[in-house]
């Protein structure tokens, strides 16, 4: 059997590299081809080219590389028509995958083909879900109300499989008696601050974040502030933080994220998949985020969702603060995350809500995500002409 996996950003890699695992398990004849980064390389599959080349994301910085883009999606059309895989599996990246997926479709109308981490088309662009359905079989789900959505809008089956972070709890939470005391500590807590995990982020988030600490911390409290980033994005944090004066921690790579995640009583976030991270690790958590005016005028206008925090999507109710755009800034996020630092109610009803969150994101089936994609996978690449032949 032949696999073919399209992985088109970081996140993907990942999801990629544990599938890879998972199927090699099952057989170890699996034959494995694709697009990634480090972790699939790791995996025995290198990447046809830099993931770089293609993970970008915003208007702005696509159009600059469309001209790179384009001619990386060509090259893996061809590479996945030389391979002849018996499933091919695009992982995110759906601007990027779903191209591709089109044009291998278009030309091999047999081919299989699995998309894992369902597009937003709940949150805007419906019409997304009916124009993937001719050329994806089937879109692993990540989050528990994908499958009804996409049945509603008349998209592709949808298979609810679970997060990554389901996978992951125990590594999120405390482990020892002393990162449990840590996030019961009302003198030296440790608190989370998150402005993303790209350049445009950090440069949006990242200064009224700053600013924001100081007018947070209660009386009598001396947090221990930690910034956990990633290596290409360490020097400007650490220039920007040495700038600000304030006594804050940074860390680099995952270890030290997940050590601080374990010890972490709240947390200030961007907006995105590290909230539901936060949410699964009970850790009470304001959140935010802006964007350039350009692109919330476009988002303004496509944005269905009631709300741009996934938590709060999947408990349908408002549980954790998000401020957006022109709502951002330190006046309204020190308030909320100064209530979350001590005993009070808000914190309460977070931790309560949180554990709602957890029961409802778990999957019937009792197995990890990345078993149940591989059963999909394997049960579609079965059923697939090529592999019959």
């Amino acid at each position: 059997m032949r696999v073919f996996l399209v992985a088109g950003e970081a996140s993907g890699d990942q999801l990629g590299a544990s599938l890879i695992r998972v199927l090699r398990a099952v057989d170890p004849t699996i034959e494995f081809a694709g697009v990634g980064g480090s972790r699939m390389a790791a995996e025995g599959v290198p990447s046809l080219f830099p993931l770089s080349d293609i993970a970008v994301m915003g208007l702005g910085p696509v159009i600059r590389r469309l001209p790179t883009i384009l001619r990386r999606m060509g090259e893996t059309v061809r590479a996945v028509q030389a391979f002849r895989p018996d499933v091919l599996v695009t992982i995110d990246s759906p601007d990027f995958s779903k191209r591709v997926a089109k044009r291998v479709r278009a030309a091999n109308p047999a081919q299989a083909t699995v998309h894992w981490v369902c597009p937003s088309v709940w949150a805007w662009r419906p019409g997304r879900a009916p124009a993937m359905k001719p050329f994806i079989d089937h879109v692993l789900c990540l989050l528990p109300f994908e499958p009804e959505a996409l049945r509603r809008l008349k998209g592709p089956a949808g298979t609810y499989i679970g997060h990554p972070a389901v996978e992951r709890l125990a590594e999120f939470r405390p482990q020892t008696e002393e990162e449990a005391a840590s996030r019961a500590d009302l003198v030296k807590p440790t608190v989370l601050v998150l402005p993303g995990s790209r350049m445009s982020e950090i440069r949006r988030l990242l200064p009224e974040f700053l600013e924001t600490l100081p007018l947070a911390t209660p009386a009598d409290m001396n947090p221990d502030w930690v910034i956990p980033t990633l290596p290409h994005l360490e020097a400007d944090v650490r220039g920007r933080v040495a700038a600000s004066g304030l006594p804050i921690r940074v860390v680099v790579g995952e270890a030290e994220k997940l050590a601080a995640f374990r010890r972490a009583r709240a947390a200030l976030a961007a907006s995105g998949t590290v909230t539901l991270e936060l949410a699964l690790a009970q850790i009470p958590t304001v959140a935010a985020y802006r964007v350039a005016e350009w692109e919330a005028f476009i988002a303004r206008r496509l944005i269905t969702a009631s709300s741009a925090i996934l938590p709060n999507l999947v408990l349908g109710e408002r549980l954790v603060p998000e401020f957006i755009q022109e709502e951002m800034g330190p006046l309204s996020l020190a308030p909320r995350l100064h209530e979350l630092l001590l005993e009070s109610p808000a914190r309460q009803r977070q931790l309560e809500g949180f554990a709602r969150l957890e029961a409802i994101m778990k999957p019937a089936e009792a197995r990890p995500p990345s078993a149940l994609a591989a059963g999909i996978i394997l049960d579609l690449a079965r059923k697939a002409p090529l592999f019959q032949a």
